[in-house]
């Protein structure tokens, strides 16, 4: 006979309405099928998120992996990242850690006045970095209304528009995530400059659909912006969710925001075995 799961606790979070669900698996491990995944993800019968986050240790650090709401999983979630990150210095009382993605190491600090700032490492630039399924110059793609494309972990693929506002994203984001010059399919921005160092910007993201904010997509946004000679390489960006301020420095790409830790919570092991 099958034994019944015990319930699998999580944590709702949040970085300007762009919302996890975070499992912490460094003591018990998480079993997380593409279904089970699809399940959580679903705003009326799960929890809802656009990213799920799972904690686990790799080399004595935490290591985050992240996953869509499709199933599909991604190296890099800025705002999730900003999110665990002062989870875990809450937890330690520490200012400063570090902690590991598929993208790499990552540093963190507690920026003061509840905001949380961190390093998500340097941009891919380089068309087979992102990647693009060709070689060509990635700072303005052979696409209608030519597109800067950017790797931040994942690929992005960046819009300068007049309005970002009037943008119709729900339609315009599906048509681009699957262009056949992005083989892993790629987050699709819209940006206006709308006063120095100072952009909107709305978002589509892969696997998941339009956003109230997506981290790794301001970071990108803010490296094409600088670019392109448009910005800066340290700018405010104003999101459907709130504002983040995105720093290009040297040692990498510092995002810098609020974020909250809404609830705790548990799967009983009757969803579980519902949802296997």
């Amino acid at each position: 006979m099958e034994q019944t799961p015990s319930p699998l606790p999580f944590m709702k979070m949040h970085g300007l309405g762009n919302d996890f669900v975070v499992i912490d698996s460094r003591e018990r491990e998480a079993i997380l099928t593409a279904s089970r995944i699809a399940a959580i993800a679903d705003r009326h019968r799960g929890v809802g998120f656009d990213q799920l986050a799972v904690i686990s240790l790799r080399a004595g650090l935490p290591h985050l992996t992240f996953y869509n709401a499709d199933g599909s999983t991604s190296a890099a979630c800025g705002n999730a990242t900003r999110c665990i990150a002062r989870h875990l210095m809450d937890a330690s009382g520490d200012s400063r850690l570090s902690l590991t993605t598929d993208h790499g190491t990552l540093s963190a600090v507690d920026a003061g006045g509840g905001l949380t700032s961190v390093n998500m490492g340097p941009p891919q630039l380089e068309w087979a970095d992102i990647p693009l399924a060709e070689e060509m110059d990635t700072l303005e793609l052979p696409i209608e209304g030519s597109p800067t494309a950017t790797g931040m972990g994942n690929p992005h693929c960046t819009f300068f528009v007049e309005n970002a506002e009037t943008v119709a994203l729900d339609q315009f984001g599906p048509r681009y995530e699957h262009h056949p010059l992005y083989p892993q399919r790629t987050n699709v921005q819209v940006a206006s400059l709308i006063g120095p160092d100072h952009l909107r910007m709305r978002v589509w993201e892969r696997g998941v659909g339009v956003t109230l904010a997506s981290g790794s997509s301001s970071c990108a946004t803010a490296v094409a912006a600088a670019r392109r000679g448009l910005t800066g390489r340290k700018v405010q960006i104003d999101l459907d969710g709130g504002t983040l301020h995105v720093d290009w420095r040297d040692d990498g790409v510092w995002m810098t925001g609020p974020t909250a830790h809404v609830f705790d919570g548990q799967f009983t092991p009757q969803w579980l075995d519902a949802n296997p």
